[in-house]
């Protein structure tokens, strides 16, 4: 693929990329989610109902996410952004932290920051690796003593910051799509915004995504393989 001095790349990353370094999704049979009911642990309900079983469940995901290294879709990335500078964009759907080790700096998180919490008062993120496996661990905000919550955007509230994101498409001239079901949205109808746009539309990963039929092109194969000679 060949990316021209007036083409501006906007890139959708999703479970897919950090499955390939090991990160367990949640659509698998033994995903992410496995043992765990979604409303057990991942909606304003869940929190409201059990805090300490939350913040157990994001424990553990801090864990694994701490062990997993970055792959070589990750740095394949990270490069391209180094060769685009502000004509790059990269939105992901996941809340690890590989892309930024890989390098990426252009990195919005539309479902949160595993490595982040808030205040659920003051409702400002702050970078915490932090586990807190009992209930006697949990934290509170250290301004106003209300309790701290993942910053994590839970089934049934919105993805942060979705103006920027439009904003951001609408600017592309070529959406590059990588690793997802193409079932969650807003993220799976960014593609359908591109075709209105005549912004030109590929996607990568193992299996066709859910709105396969949306892309101009489609190449199945891992991204770590795929992604490091596509440009």
């Amino acid at each position: 693929m060949h990316l021209t001095k007036q083409d501006r790349l906007f890139v959708l990353t999703g479970a897919g990329i950090s499955a390939e370094s090991g990160l367990a999704t949640f659509r698998g049979s033994g995903g992410l989610w496995n043992g765990y009911r979604v409303e057990e642990v991942a909606t304003p309900e869940a929190w409201a109902a059990d805090p300490a079983l939350v913040w157990h469940f994001y424990s553990q995901r801090r864990h694994n996410a701490s062990a997993a290294q970055p792959n070589a879709a990750h740095l394949a990335l990270a490069q391209i952004e180094r060769q685009l500078g502000d004509r790059f964009y990269l939105c992901t759907q996941n809340v690890d932290d590989l892309h930024e080790r890989a390098g990426s700096q252009r990195i919005h998180h539309m479902h949160g920051n595993l490595f982040q919490s808030r205040c659920t008062q003051c409702n400002q993120p702050f970078p915490d690796t932090d586990v807190y496996e009992t209930a006697a661990a949990l934290p509170r905000c250290s301004n106003c003593g209300a309790p701290v919550r993942p910053h994590i955007v839970w089934f049934g509230e919105i993805p942060l910051d979705m103006d920027t994101i439009y904003d951001k498409l609408n600017q592309a001239t070529v959406l590059l799509v990588v690793g997802t079901s193409g079932s969650v949205y807003p993220a799976a109808g960014l593609v359908h915004i591109a075709n209105q746009k005549r912004t030109h539309t590929i996607y990568i990963g193992p299996e066709e995504p859910l709105n396969h039929q949306a892309f101009d092109e489609i190449l199945l194969g891992p991204a770590s393989e795929v992604l490091p000679s596509l440009f």
